[in-house]
């Protein structure tokens, strides 16, 4: 004869449950820490390649050049859309 449980998961509707919450947290716990450490990574490249750019005495780059740079970086997704409009506004004046 076969019970049919009515209501509430049993022990194991619970457990089930409980680990697919659980590897969803980690799911995406890890985007977060891969997308931060992706912008943590731009951002020191940028600061090297300003200290670099200021000890060799090139001259700045152009404003054509930076604003294909921070499109290069909204297009990887290191730049929001509301982060990218801020940088151009900062270099339009």
């Amino acid at each position: 004869m076969l019970v049919r449980r009515f209501g509430r998961p049993g022990l194991l509707g619970t457990i089930a449950r409980t680990a697919v919450v659980a590897g969803t947290a980690s799911v995406t716990a890890n985007a977060v820490n891969r997308r931060q450490q992706a912008r943590a990574q731009q951002q020191q490249e940028a600061a090297a390649y300003e200290r670099q750019a200021q000890s060799s005495g090139a001259a700045a780059p152009s404003l054509g050049d930076q604003l294909e740079q921070l499109a290069a970086l909204h297009s990887a997704g290191v730049l929001t859309d509301a982060e990218l409009a801020s940088a151009k506004r900062r270099l339009l004046g």
